[in-house]
């Protein structure tokens, strides 16, 4: 999942937005449960979540305090990727970019005022992402039970500030968010929560994406004209 400050993750591109990353214009269902199985031992750790170059992959974006949940959609070419949020006739839509080295986020519609401008932060893209996901604590292999159980491990990625050494200091979680790849290939991601200032146009800060499929071809990366004239910069 990667994220998009002050705005939104695409973990984003995943986010991709993370930009990190998440049905219809109903009230939001709740998030598929874990079912917590035995964690790995230590010498038995698997390898952190990845995300692929290419995929496509569709399934919901659920603000549930809103009470909304809209379509989704996140899809990654060559590198680049897209997640895709609501649309035109849904209550919010937003889409969060990686695209040639930047991470991009847009948002066209959300309950209250918010700003429509295209933002940009250069320097993060892929790699970036991954190496971020690297540095995730692992939480335990689960079971997410929803239309279809799910064997997931589950990993806890987060920016905690300021650093401090082990002790009573004063820390706040800027960022953090759980992520639930498939046990058997970490590059095929079926969770997401986002939780922190990346949602900062949610009252309680969190947002799910649940994805429905995740399937390793090449999707559609598209940079909104809104945006392109900030890649030129």
């Amino acid at each position: 999942m990667s994220w998009t400050l002050p705005y939104r993750a695409a973990l984003s591109a995943f986010v991709g937005a993370v930009a990190l990353v998440s049905t219809l214009s109903a009230p939001a269902h709740a998030a598929e449960q874990p079912v917590a199985a035995p964690a790995y031992s230590t010498s038995h750790m698997p390898a952190p979540p990845r995300l692929p170059r290419d995929f496509r992959g569709k399934g919901t974006w659920i603000v549930r305090d809103l009470g909304i949940t809209v379509p989704f959609t996140w899809e990654g070419r060559d590198g680049d990727s897209q997640m895709t949020a609501g649309g035109p006739r849904y209550p919010i839509w937003f889409t969060n970019l990686i695209y040639r080295g930047s991470l991009y986020t847009l948002t066209y519609k959300w309950p209250g005022p918010v700003s429509h401008a295209c933002s940009r932060i250069p320097g993060f893209g892929l790699t970036q992402l991954n190496d971020a996901l690297r540095g995730a604590r692992f939480v335990g292999s689960e079971i997410l039970q929803g239309s279809a159980d799910r064997r997931v491990n589950h990993w806890r990625v987060g920016v905690v500030v300021p650093k401090r050494p082990p002790g009573s200091f004063l820390r706040l979680p800027l960022a953090l968010g759980d992520v639930y790849v498939d046990q058997d290939d970490r590059g095929t991601f079926w969770q997401v929560l986002q939780f922190g200032v990346q949602n900062l146009f949610d009252p309680q800060l969190d947002e799910w994406l649940q994805m429905r499929t995740f399937d390793h071809r090449p999707g559609v990366v598209d940079l909104p004209r809104r945006c392109a004239a900030l890649a030129q910069t």
